[in-house]
């Protein structure tokens, strides 16, 4: 987890700072945190690495934080923007940029608390999820969103996704306990994604362009989980 404060004021800087540090510390989250001083500093040193959550500034020097907002969305799309202003006028503006909250100062620690644990829960929901697979030659890291299915034959477990096919060693039952709930058993050799099915039908659901076999033991469950899925 990267979180940037862009401020021109080192002592409220570092005062934020010290909030956002002890809740990562409490909530057992592992953060780097680093510090800028002006917009143009911000931009230049994270062209490369987007940041998961920046405390922005409105009123700085040159750059202010609503021109520095519009620099960094061209560069990055993910960065949740949490404004952090002495005006409330200003809280109007942040629509074109996509700002996540605001702050105002003089800084409330409960507030800077708060604001913080929803920025996290919220960057934590755009990042793309990866199942790691641990292999001789390395790990194999495989993009939850883009796998359609799991199918298992003895050993051997074979991920189909939207663009090919990894083939590891493993088991279905120990997948089923590391994945997210969205993954469902619908037969003893297959765990689908239920965001790539659209449809359940007889002894068969379909999971992308291929019909899949549903087990009489698998059905019932695999309904209910894909009905409330639909209505997410």
């Amino acid at each position: 987890m990267k979180v940037s404060i862009c401020d021109d004021d080192g002592k409220l800087r570092a005062a934020l700072r010290k909030v956002v540090e002890v809740e990562l510390s409490l909530l057992g989250i592992d953060a780097g945190i680093e510090e800028y001083g002006s917009g143009e500093e911000l931009l230049r040193r994270i062209s490369d690495e987007e940041p998961d959550i920046l405390f922005l500034d409105i009123e700085m020097g040159r750059m202010d934080g609503m021109e520095t907002a519009r620099e960094l969305r061209r560069l990055h799309r993910h960065t949740v923007i949490i404004f952090v202003t002495a005006y409330a006028d200003f809280v109007f503006q942040g629509y074109e940029v996509r700002a996540f909250h605001y702050i105002l100062k003089p800084y409330e620690e409960e507030k800077i608390k708060k604001v913080l644990r929803l920025a996290l829960e919220e960057a934590d929901g755009l990042k793309e999820k990866y199942y790691l697979v641990e292999q001789k030659g390395g790990a194999l890291k495989l993009p939850l969103s883009r796998i359609c299915y799991f199918k298992s034959d003895r050993k051997k477990v074979t991920a189909v996704m939207e663009d090919g096919e990894k083939e590891f060693y493993g088991s279905l039952s120990e997948l089923e306990s590391k994945l997210p709930g969205y993954f469902v058993r619908c037969h003893n050799r297959y765990l689908v994604n239920l965001n790539h099915v659209t449809g359940v039908e007889g002894k068969t659901c379909t999971c992308g362009d291929e019909e899949l076999p549903v087990s009489r033991s698998s059905r019932q469950e695999l309904l209910v989980a894909f009905a409330k899925a639909m209505l997410k």
